[in-house]
């Protein structure tokens, strides 16, 4: 790669970094909270943005000075959506999953190596966990959408994976290789995955992988709550939910 190539390469990166942070906080960020979440120096960051902000991918709110993502990043995405975006027939699974068992259900989309929540609805049941929101994004085999798409993606693409991640950083030693690699197989074997409060202490979830029309794991539906309301012998009636809603949604992909 020449000097121009590699100097292009970075300026992209740098821009879908910002914005990535842009993405995950609804009340916005400010240029040094968006520059320490990027690694970026400040003076970088809010050159960048300001480049953003004229092209209307990224807006700064001039009452508080927060960064958010900018107008032309909605119609951006309303153009993918006929190609990318399951989610309004994923509404229906949502509500079917809350409502049939009473815990938050979320629908996830696959963004290189990480989930990002599309959609949440709550079900009946009053105690709920809240580890996962729209827009929330975490490394694939870390909450249970991550772990249900990497279970199924090809070996090749597992294996590049754990060669350029490290999960325990920082998730702690239960997201070790070896520990994802055992709840991967457990996946494969069941058909979906669980997580059993490795992200925060009593929140649990399992979900089940949604696949593109070429066989490929690109979306999970999840359903999440309180220890109590997973124990085993509830596990499979859950499972078998999920895994319903994800056939239908795998069908219409």
């Amino acid at each position: 790669m020449g000097n121009d190539e590699a100097r292009t390469s970075g300026v992209v990166d740098k821009v879908a970094a910002l914005l990535r942070a842009l993405s995950q906080h609804e009340s916005g960020r400010t240029t040094t909270e968006v520059a320490t979440a990027t690694s970026l120096p400040r003076a970088t960051a809010h050159r960048l943005l300001e480049a953003l902000a004229a092209e209307g991918l990224a807006d700064r709110d001039t009452t508080d000075g927060r960064w958010h993502l900018g107008p032309e990043t909605y119609v951006l995405g309303i153009a993918a959506a006929t190609r990318y975006d399951l989610t309004s027939e994923a509404r229906a699974s949502v509500h079917r999953l809350a409502r049939e068992t009473g815990e938050s259900a979320f629908f996830s989309v696959r963004r290189g190596d990480e989930t990002v929540v599309l959609l949440r609805e709550d079900g009946a049941f009053p105690i709920r966990s809240y580890v996962l929101h729209e827009s929330a994004r975490f490394p694939l085999g870390v909450v249970s959408a991550g772990l249900a798409i990497l279970a199924h993606l090809p070996e090749r693409d597992v294996e590049a994976f754990f060669a350029r991640a490290d999960l325990t950083e920082p998730w702690g030693l239960q997201h070790s290789e070896d520990q994802v690699r055992k709840r991967l197989e457990a996946t494969r074997q069941s058909g979906w995955s669980l997580n059993p409060g490795h992200v925060v202490e009593g929140s649990w979830g399992m979900a089940a992988a949604v696949f593109n029309k070429s066989g490929r794991p690109e979306w999970a539906l999840t359903i999440t709550g309180v220890e109590q309301r997973f124990r085993p012998e509830r596990q499979p009636m859950l499972g078998r939910l999920l895994l319903e809603e994800a056939h239908r949604l795998s069908r219409l992909a």
